[in-house]
């Protein structure tokens, strides 16, 4: 059984900034919050001296993109994609809207009129957690959609199916990411940025727009919180899949698209393709073994797993062109490698796990533990 999401990871930063990105800092704790609490409080010569604790030979993370929901619960909507969660340590995606009963729509909806707000059953929670999520990013722009209300109801949702949520700014632990690298030994950051639509496919570094809306640079983004101590970088926002990057022989996914949706995406053209990035990390924070598991969304919005690998495909192309000397390899089969094939950067697949699943069954060890505060 795998440890609990709160003994997994906690949030390290999460606010809006640099020109409409939303950012939302996951850390893998030291220590577990429940060995501190239940510690006695000694001093003087009766205080034990403290053990460091044996670092972990890895974990296994699982990311899917935006997840969009209305109307009550729907056991089918995540049903091909819970094999894939529940295999991993830490599964998180991002949640577009709220899970509640009240509240108040920040605008009347209307394409036309460009306001999108999503509501769904509370209900929900429970289903998220029985597809094998641990950990919801709210850091977007859809988390006040029916005001302050709706979102103490989603959140007291979420809290109550044991699922952690990440992105609030009541959240905040260390203001920057270079603090919470001096305190963890691994940092991952999950954004929120970028324009949208099957015209935003390609990431460029500038700064980019929706409807109006600033919506940052998120290359510039991505780089400066590798630069200050991230060693993954992943993203949602465009609703569409975008490029990989290997920045400073660190991952950065610019975009995982739509995860799951209830009739509240479309799925028009580049709209329907989608993947899971499935990363195994050591306990500094260096990439072992990377793979994408290929999804297409159908009308309604429900995932499956797509056999003819079309986003591995398109995520290959797009990295190519959007960063030619940079660029993650993506295979055939979803496997992930860097441009290089140097022995400092070659992500060599432990013996004991097998890298990468796609369209096979695989077994993938749950070997998270708490690791060590020193970094690098």
């Amino acid at each position: 059984m795998r440890p609990p999401a709160s003994a997994l990871a906690s949030i390290a930063t999460a606010f809006c900034l640099f020109g409409g990105i939303a950012l939302a800092v996951l850390l893998a704790p030291a220590t577990t919050s429940s060995a501190v609490a239940d510690a006695p409080s000694k001093t003087g010569s009766d205080a034990p001296k403290p053990t460091r604790p044996k670092p972990a030979a890895g974990f296994a993370l699982v990311a899917g993109g935006d997840v969009a929901l209305t109307g009550d619960p729907d056991e089918a909507t995540l049903a091909a994609v819970r094999p894939f969660f529940r295999r991993a340590d830490l599964a998180i995606a991002n949640l577009e809207g709220t899970l509640a009963e009240t509240g108040s729509a920040r605008c009347l909806a209307s394409p036309e009129a460009g306001c999108f707000v999503f509501r769904a059953s509370p209900g929900w929670a429970a289903t998220l957690r029985r597809a094998g999520l641990t950990d919801l990013n709210v850091a977007n722009n859809h988390a006040l959609d029916y005001g302050p209300e709706a979102q103490r109801e989603t959140l007291a949702a979420l809290h109550g199916e044991h699922l952690a949520y990440d992105g609030l700014p009541g959240q905040i632990t260390f203001l920057l990411v270079r603090e919470a690298a001096r305190r963890a030994q691994v940092v991952i950051v999950y954004m929120h940025a970028g324009a949208e639509g099957t015209d935003a496919a390609h990431v460029s570094d500038s700064e980019e727009t929706y409807l109006g809306e600033p919506r940052g640079n998120p290359i510039a983004f991505a780089h400066a919180m590798v630069d200050a101590g991230a060693d993954l970088v992943f993203a949602s926002g465009p609703h569409v899949l975008r490029a990989m990057e290997w920045y400073r022989n660190r991952l950065v996914a610019y975009s995982l698209g739509n995860l799951a949706g209830s009739h509240t995406l479309s799925t028009d053209g580049l709209l329907s393709d989608s993947a899971l990035l499935r990363v195994k990390l050591d306990a500094r924070g260096r990439l072992l073994a990377g793979s994408l598991i290929p999804l297409r969304l159908d009308a309604w919005g429900t995932p499956a797993l797509d056999r003819q690998g079309a986003s591995l495909r398109l995520i290959g192309s797009l990295s190519r062109q959007d960063f030619p000397a940079n660029a993650m390899r993506v295979s055939a089969t979803g496997h992930l490698s860097p441009p290089t094939s140097t022995p400092s950067s070659r992500i060599r697949p432990p013996r004991d796990t097998c890298w990468p699943f796609v369209l096979r069954r695989a077994k993938v060890a749950n070997s998270a533990r708490c690791v060590s505060s020193s970094r690098r």
